[in-house]
């Protein structure tokens, strides 16, 4: 008698039986989208970190067409050398085919040649000229790639050449960002290979996951290019996807492939019995799992910055179509091979039985010894996560520039000859009849050190530059840009590049609180719709607290005190960069929701069949252990990839993601979770009356 199925049972059910249908869909849309993927890394932006809807925007699109570009995303060619000056003709030489070659590009509005007292330095050895942003950033950035290496070239032996400013360092960046990215998926992909080989003892089934993943990823590529034609999408949003999918999509796969060879070989189920069986058992708790990711990422569209929105943008459409892939062309797969799933079986690999003993011993000692197993653990996660109460934020320095890029050497030339702050000039910009006012203003400023005349610009606008005694990450930026806006006479706006960092992280700030709030409360309705158990759905959001609290403990560790720095390889900024708990909470939160869909849907598989709660804990681990931890140690090998190359935000992504995925897998997951449900017993699963009047009924059992 075929096996009875709700709605996800029925569509793994028809997957598989009209699977040329399934097929046929997939190659054409696979096929259609692959087609655009490679224009993937041209057509994103390599900008957008800043918030829309502040004063500094505002600033920059006043200054932009009314200065010639000269707004915080101009192109600052740097011209310096040791030995000669501007007096020379050498010197002068360079500064003229530099700016012949900045006249030259399109996308530059105005070139503003080397001015004294302005950018010229008192020892004329080092001069400055400007190429005025004539499009939006994210242009500039693309523009600020094509001209640094004949920028570069224009030099001679004793005069150098180097193009810093906003879009410079945001060309450096992404170019090293994306090698970085490379580098690591070379090394992860076979290491995932290799772990999922362990995992599933079979070389067809380990190489399922990682199909899914690259269709989804060409899917996830094709879209995004088709998205950019009409919103800027961060190339970052491809970064996140490529990672995110790699890693969601072993995780589904797994859980999947495991319970289907459960029914199959375990329970002596059909080909077609087995899928419906999976699908509407596993298939439910991935579907409920991805949508809790969504959900997380959702809330990251409360940050106003066009970089933060696309990047959640790009995870939530690698999600969607890992989701789709693994509800519909996993199935179809899955009932064509049949047994031949385990062909390619390694020799000591025991594949009929899913059923860990090795697990379920280690359930049955937490059920005896809850108390002091937990508190271990919740001690270690505690002293891990004490360090988290003194965690400093800032927007990016010159530091995630790799040195020796053009960027950060022209950057380290400025300050040189400048002063600290000159690389973060701030733009004041306002009524002309206001702007001497503004001047003094700004002069009177403690971190001021110099203060331009004002320069008159179009439409009855004039433009003051104030450079700042201290370097533009340092912590004094902001106070001093609350009190230059405090002191402007009204009209007058207070812009540049530092300018908008401070801005964004101020943003950050206002908004972090209340991201982390929608994802704990969607997360708890989430589960409890899952489950309809509110004590489970609660311990299963504070229990993910307790990893994500430990993992930013360790960032500060490392980022800000910059412990193990010399063994990564890169230098410490003293604070960890301002998005990393907003975005970074949602990621890790998204990732240990997962786990704990998974480990939760088979505790209550078996506690709906029979009602007890020891049975529920330790057959749900025994089935489940497994899949848990290798899909973790697949996370962790592609999370702690990213942490070995690169500049500092892709560093502190994989540190922040692969330790707590490694702390919730090992002391949450398989340890804390279980404990609590052992310590609550059969309260675990009640369900409150009005729950099953409100809700629809969910079940993750036959």
């Amino acid at each position: 008698m075929p096996v009875r199925a709700g709605p996800i049972g029925r569509l793994g059910r028809w997957c598989a039986t009209h699977g040329r249908i399934v097929a046929v869909i997939w190659i054409v849309g696979v096929i259609g989208l692959g087609a655009l993927a490679p224009r993937v890394e041209h057509a994103l932006s390599g900008a957008g970190w800043w918030d829309s809807r502040s004063e500094s925007v505002d600033a920059r699109e006043l200054i932009g067409p009314n200065f010639g570009g000269n707004d915080s995303y101009a192109l600052w060619a740097v011209v310096h050398s040791d030995s000669a000056t501007l007096d020379d003709p050498e010197f002068r030489g360079v500064v003229a085919d530099v700016q012949r070659a900045l006249a030259d590009e399109p996308e530059v509005a105005a070139v503003i040649p080397p001015r004294p007292g302005v950018t010229i330095s008192e020892d004329r050895r080092t001069a400055v000229v400007l190429g005025g942003a004539g499009a939006d950033p994210t242009e500039m950035v693309a523009v600020a790639t094509d001209l640094k290496g004949e920028l570069q070239g224009a030099g001679t032996d004793a005069v150098s050449v180097e193009l810093t400013g906003a879009s410079g360092m945001w060309s450096d960046f992404n170019e090293a960002n994306r090698e970085a990215m490379l580098r690591s998926e070379i090394i992860s992909w076979p290491v995932t290979l290799a772990i999922l080989l362990v995992a599933f003892g079979a070389l067809v089934a380990a190489g399922l996951p990682l199909l899914l993943t690259i269709i989804s990823l060409v899917a996830s590529a094709g879209s995004l290019v088709l998205l950019s034609q009409t919103f800027d999408i961060s190339i970052w949003a491809m970064n996140f996807a490529l990672m995110f999918a790699l890693a969601l999509g072993i995780d589904y796969a797994l859980f999947i492939i495991f319970r289907y060879r459960k029914s199959l070989f375990g329970e002596r189920r059909s080909r077609l019995d087995a899928i419906t069986e999976t699908m509407d058992t596993a298939g439910k708790a991935v579907l409920f799992s991805g949508i809790t990711v969504l959900i997380s990422l959702t809330a990251v569209m409360l940050v106003p910055s066009p970089a933060f929105r696309s990047m959640a943008l790009g995870i939530m459409l690698s999600v969607v179509f890992i989701l789709l892939a693994t509800l519909t062309l996993l199935p179809a797969v899955l009932h064509t091979l049949g047994h031949r799933v385990n062909k390619g079986a390694l020799p000591w690999a025991r594949l009929e039985d899913q059923r860990s003993s090795r697990f379920e011993g280690w359930a049955q000692r937490i059920w005896r010894r809850p108390i002091p197993l937990g508190a271990a653990a919740l001690v270690v996660l505690l002293l891990l996560a004490a360090p988290v109460f003194g965690l400093r934020t800032g927007m990016p320095s010159i530091a995630v520039v790799p040195s020796g890029d053009t960027s950060r050497v022209g950057y380290e030339q400025v300050a040189a000859a400048f002063g600290p702050g000159a690389p973060g000039a701030i733009q004041l910009v306002g009524p002309t009849r206001e702007m001497g006012l503004a001047a003094d203003a700004a002069g009177d400023d403690a971190n001021i050190v110099a203060v331009t005349p004002p320069q008159a610009g179009g439409d009855d606008l004039a433009l003051v530059q104030a450079i700042p005694a201290t370097d533009p990450s340092d912590s004094e930026i902001g106070p001093t840009v609350d009190r230059l806006r405090a002191a402007m006479p009204d009209g007058v706006l207070v812009g540049g590049a530092a300018v908008e960092n401070v801005d964004l992280e101020s943003s950050l700030g206002r908004v972090t609180p209340a991201v982390i709030g929608i994802v704990l409360v969607l997360g708890f309705l989430l589960l409890l719709v899952a489950f309809q158990a509110p004590v489970a759905a609660a311990i299963g959001v504070v229990t993910n607290l307790l990893a994500v609290g430990a993992a930013f403990g360790v960032a500060r560790l490392i980022f800000q005190e910059g412990w193990l720095s010399g063994l990564l390889g890169f230098e410490s900024q003293g604070f960890l960069n301002a998005w990393g708990p907003v975005f970074f909470f949602a990621m890790v939160f998204a990732i240990s929701m997962d786990y704990t869909v998974f480990l939760l849907s088979s505790m209550k598989e078996h506690w709906d069949r029979t009602g007890d709660a020891r049975e529920a804990m330790v057959a749900g681990m025994s089935y489940t252990g497994p899949v848990v931890l290798a899909a973790a140690a697949v996370m962790v090998a592609v999370f702690f990839t990213f942490a070995l190359s690169g500049p500092i935000p892709p560093k502190e992504m994989g540190i922040v993601l692969g330790t707590a995925v490694l702390l919730d897998a090992l002391l949450v997951r398989l340890l804390l979770v279980p404990v609590a449900l052992r310590l609550v017993g059969a309260a675990a699963w009640w369900q409150p009356t009005w729950i099953t009047r409100v809700l629809p009924e969910v079940r993750f059992g036959h």
